[in-house]
């Protein structure tokens, strides 16, 4: 290892009960809050008016799920790095669906109650309760906004729309979870029922906001003024890919390691506000960073245009894909098309000795292969085995090899190609399909769970 990457600030640690402690809170406040209505009489309004007790007990819940989905939202570096990327993506989307699921409940059940009390139309009633009742307008435009981010997120509609467009419509959660706030203060009887209910509610909304603040807002701002990043030179590899070069102040300083991304932005051009992730595609040295991008949309095409000196606005690092995760000394590495940029920095980062790390780098055209004369050359350094998979893959099954090992189960080509596989770390990066055919293959290959390590192209 260099004396540069020797001397860096370690990267953040991951503790093992992070992870225990934040799944705990979250199950904590969501038993806290039927505690709530419980002790509000919530049970003896079941036989005497169900539809508006049970239309309580779902407007609560929706709405501690919604702020648990703003946290989750939040960027906490040590949420972050316990679950990962993915895991935390698909806990989002399972919070986000089932907190709107239940607003929607709630606003069926609220409203067929308050109809047979006051014996009037549903229709009528919805009316009045939206125009007459206060602070429930902002809570009906906060809705809309919760009901356009649940639509967009569909995978079929987030198919549809380019990654910057989805993530520009996806912080209208935050809107919509400010905007219900008013309704609670001064419609929720819920919210004020008791002290303990109010602090509770206070300290849930002020701990949202306050994480958004700080780590979606604060963190970014200070770790830019303090490190100054600035494009140093532009690379372009061929065939779309193009590699940006960033240098700027104290890099030794900056919590980051091989595996992980930030969120971009380049001060050059129209649409520059938008971010766009990229992975880091060498290990950092504490002098400067880089990034590679192919040509896959707007975001990445305008990598391109970099000037030098263009200033550079980032978020993060995230991603757990990274040195901290590992339980042993060999490793597996599992790369298709840009996936492989995480990969090769891990490569140059990780410590491994000659026949510990063996790669697998999958793609269609022997031209489209990244970093060939990089992973020969470290390779040859460090005693790395390297396996390209060329060819197209078989449209018969799910698989990650080419189709000439078609009629051979993936696990088994796995396990002939790395008789040992089961005592490696696997890492893997790339599109959504083939990285689950990978998690296939070493599951069945006995790869043990806490071994396998995984960063999708999915958002």
């Amino acid at each position: 290892m260099s004396t540069a990457l020797a001397t860096r600030v370690a990267p953040p640690v991951v503790r093992a009960w992070w992870r225990d402690a934040a799944g705990l809170t979250a199950w904590l406040s969501v038993l806290f809050v039927v505690a709530l209505w419980v002790s509000g009489r919530g049970l003896q309004g079941l036989s005497s008016d169900f539809l508006t007790s049970t239309g309580r007990l779902t407007g609560l819940l929706s709405a501690d799920l919604l702020l648990l989905q703003v946290l989750l939202m939040a960027r906490i570096p040590w949420v972050e790095r316990s679950y990962g990327q993915d895991e935390l993506a698909r806990r989002h989307r399972l919070v986000g669906f089932t907190s709107i699921t239940l607003l929607a409940g709630h606003l069926v059940l609220i409203t067929l109650g308050y109809a047979a009390t006051d014996r009037s139309g549903v229709l009528a009633e919805a009316w009045a309760l939206v125009t007459t009742y206060p602070g429930m307008l902002l809570a009906t435009a906060g809705t809309a906004a919760l009901a356009m981010v649940a639509v967009t997120s569909v995978r079929a509609a987030r198919r549809r729309l380019r990654y910057e467009s989805w993530h520009l419509l996806h912080l209208y959660a935050y809107l919509g979870a400010g905007l219900a706030l008013p309704h609670q203060l001064w419609t929720g009887a819920d919210f004020t029922a008791s002290p303990v209910a109010t602090a509770f509610w206070w300290t849930t909304y002020a701990s949202a906001a306050g994480a958004v603040l700080v780590f979606r807002v604060g963190r970014p701002v200070w770790l830019n003024v303090r490190h100054r990043l600035v494009v140093e030179k532009v690379v372009p590899g061929g065939r779309g890919i193009v590699s940006v070069y960033l240098s700027g102040r104290d890099l030794d300083r900056l919590p980051v390691a091989a595996g992980q991304f930030f969120v971009w932005r380049f001060a050059s051009g129209p649409g520059w506000t938008r971010g766009k992730p990229f992975s880091l595609s060498a290990a950092p040295d504490g002098h400067r960073l880089r990034i590679t991008a192919k040509d896959l949309g707007e975001g990445s095409r305008r990598l391109a245009t970099l000037r030098p000196g263009t200033p550079a606005l980032f978020e993060g690092p995230y991603g757990r894909l990274t040195g901290t995760v590992r339980k042993g000394r060999k490793i597996a590495l599992f790369a298709s098309g840009i996936g492989i940029t995480p990969l090769r920095a891990l490569l140059e980062e990780l410590p491994f000795g000659p026949g510990e790390a063996v790669l697998f780098q999958r793609t269609g055209n022997p031209a489209d292969l990244l970093f060939r004369r990089e992973l020969d050359d470290l390779a040859a350094r460090r005693g790395i085995r390297i396996h390209y998979l060329l060819g197209r893959r078989s449209r018969d099954r799910a698989s990650w090899l080419p189709a000439g090992y078609a009629p051979v189960p993936d696990e088994q080509v796995l396990r002939h190609l790395v008789p040992d596989i089961a005592d490696h770390d696997v890492y893997v990066c790339g599109p959504d399909a083939w990285t689950g055919a990978v998690l296939d293959s070493a599951r069945l290959a006995g790869v043990p769970a806490d071994r396998v390590h995984a960063e999708r192209f999915a958002w």
